[in-house]
């Protein structure tokens, strides 16, 4: 492929990015950093958390995104009362013309390319996972059969903050299925006046669709493609390492905060989603500063904190703050550090 091809494969690829940026805008005010991550775990292929107290947009962004991509969409409420079958579908008796009685399987909502889970962590956990097969291997074993689910396939879910009554913690398993956990946060006093602009004077116009199925696969390859720099890939490979609490890889924050640290899906989030941000700056190759930019979507619902750190009120947002400045960009200083405190 020359220069001036990948050049526009990659022109293309914004070209589609800010189209569904700018629909989303219509229905969506401000949170750009909570859709641009949105959509970096979409271009990834990979699902989306999505966390915040009532009334901050979490549904409507998920909402949008499906009048925007033509997508089969399906929204399941959770509830507390929900059962799998709910979800997944069940086998039914049918009749035939015939007076013949056989079972038949009547799919449910995760059949669709687009699965709002929305207030995911109303629901006990045997229903939350039910969700565990497809989101990791993309298929639902029901009714004594395995059938695929249709591609690309999507779930984002929202959930109230775990303490809020009512809500049940979801299964460390399912959270790490998901790609991305974004923090939603309160608008500013600008935004507050255009939502109030939007929502009490005049209809504004409907985001309308821009991009199909296929074409987002075709996104999804080209990002797979950008190159990544062995010490580039090196550095998310440390990042994640130095998570691992009781390790001679692991920070001091780690060994102090954490009982578990991030699983392989960690840092191959850190590298797919790296390369997706590399390719919305019209680059094509991944820096350090890709990998650092998305780490805290990447790897803060990956991190258990132990009972010191739930003591004393620290996040783990907080210990990612301290693992980046703790980890050296540089391969050798990293040697050289890690000697040290052998050394000890």
């Amino acid at each position: 492929m020359t220069p001036e091809e990948v050049q526009e494969q990659i022109k293309g690829f914004r070209a589609r990015y800010e189209r569904i940026v700018m629909e989303i805008g219509k229905a969506m005010v401000g949170q750009q950093e909570i859709v641009e991550a949105t959509l970096t775990a979409m271009l990834a292929g990979g699902h989306v958390l999505l966390e915040g107290v009532p009334g901050l947009g979490k549904t409507l962004l998920v909402k949008t995104l499906s009048q925007v991509l033509e997508l089969p969409f399906q929204r399941i409420q959770f509830t507390p009362d929900l059962m799998p079958a709910d979800i997944l579908g069940t086998n039914i008796v049918s009749e035939s013309e015939g007076g013949r009685r056989a079972f038949e399987f009547q799919k449910g909502p995760i059949f669709a390319n687009l699965i709002l889970a929305d207030e995911i962590n109303r629901a006990t956990p045997k229903t939350q996972s039910a969700l565990l097969e497809a989101m990791q291997e993309r298929r639902v074993t029901a009714g004594g059969q395995t059938r695929p689910l249709p591609q690309p396939f999507f779930v984002l879910a929202t959930q109230n903050p775990i303490e809020m009554e009512g809500t049940y913690p979801l299964p460390e398993a399912q959270v790490d299925r998901f790609y991305f956990k974004v923090l939603v946060e309160y608008p500013t006093q600008v935004e507050f006046a255009e939502i109030l602009n939007r929502t009490t004077g005049s209809p504004i116009p409907e985001p309308q669709q821009v991009v199909n199925g296929e074409e987002l696969l075709e996104m999804q390859r080209l990002a797979r493609e950008v190159p990544i720099a062995d010490h580039v890939q090196d550095y998310a490979i440390r990042l994640v390492m130095a998570t691992h609490a009781g390790t001679s890889t692991a920070v001091p924050a780690a060994n102090q905060f954490l009982r578990f640290g991030s699983s392989p899906r960690g840092a191959q989030t850190l590298v797919l989603a790296a390369k997706i941000r590399a390719l919305l700056r019209d680059r094509y190759n991944v820096s350090f500063e890709d990998i650092r930019a998305v780490a805290m979507p990447a790897l803060r619902h990956r991190l258990i904190l132990n009972f010191e750190a739930q003591a004393e009120g620290v996040s783990s947002d907080e210990v990612l703050r301290e693992i980046l400045e703790a980890v050296p960009r540089d391969t050798q200083v990293a040697a050289d550090k890690a000697k040290v405190q052998a050394a000890r």
